[in-house]
């Protein structure tokens, strides 16, 4: 698991108030795994463009991994407060943080790192300004672009994997919260634990592949790990 560090007392915070909507539970009435990667996606791109930084850039998640705090699972039509923050960076990705509350109980804690990239798809460096928006809540902490390598058993048994349009986002990658719907359909709430590591994107005409094997979950492009999912429970 990586680190999860804390709500820092100076530097930029920015939140978000949403309502848990019926598109994003189970049949139980629980918040999915890839409704509170909705939600991540949501303030993340809210708190960019409020940030007053000028730049062409887009970001992509690498990986998002999220803990449960034990304490409650967000329901149907509750009230969540989004808290995000940016933690560390490196010369080009950013670690971005985010706790999910119900009232005063911290139910998650999210760690999404970033890459940016132009609008030719290639990644980029951190733009120069970005530092003067978000250094401070930083505290000079350095993350790593480094991510977890996993593949399936060699006689892994597979299924395929329909990509919708509504899938797509505007770079014509499916997008990261439809992934997670993925790991929604193998996995309920709750879980303790779940990380999704993206190694390149899966687009629409890609013939994909999805493996299920016990905790863990990946997409294959032509036998290519594109994209692994883990949970604890």
């Amino acid at each position: 698991m990586i680190e999860f560090v804390d709500v820092p007392s100076t530097g930029r915070r920015f939140e978000l108030e949403s309502r848990v909507r019926l598109s994003d539970i189970t049949t139980s009435g629980e918040l999915r795994l890839d409704g509170v990667a909705r939600t991540l996606q949501d303030i993340a791109t809210d708190d960019w463009d409020a940030s007053g930084i000028d730049t062409s850039v887009a970001w992509v998640a690498r990986r998002t991994a999220f803990r449960w705090t034990g304490d409650y699972w967000p329901r149907y039509q509750d009230r969540v407060r989004a808290l995000t923050w940016c933690a560390g960076a490196g010369p080009a990705w950013a670690e971005r943080r985010t706790n999910l509350y119900v009232g005063e109980t911290l139910c998650f804690e999210a760690a999404s790192l970033w890459v940016p990239i132009s609008a030719e798809g290639a990644p980029v460096r951190i733009p120069a300004d970005f530092y003067d928006v978000y250094g401070e809540a930083m505290g000079g902490r350095k993350v790593s672009a480094r991510v977890r390598q996993t593949a399936p058993s060699a006689d892994f048994v597979g299924q395929p994997f329909v990509i919708r349009r509504a899938d797509l986002d505007i770079m014509g990658h499916v997008n990261n919260a439809a992934v997670w719907q993925v790991v929604a359909e193998y996995v309920a709430p709750p879980v303790r634990y779940a990380e999704l590591v993206h190694y390149g994107p899966v687009e629409m005409d890609h013939d994909v592949t999805v493996v299920v094997e016990e905790d863990q979950v990946w997409l294959l492009v032509d036998g290519d790990v594109r994209v692994s999912g883990s949970v604890v429970r």
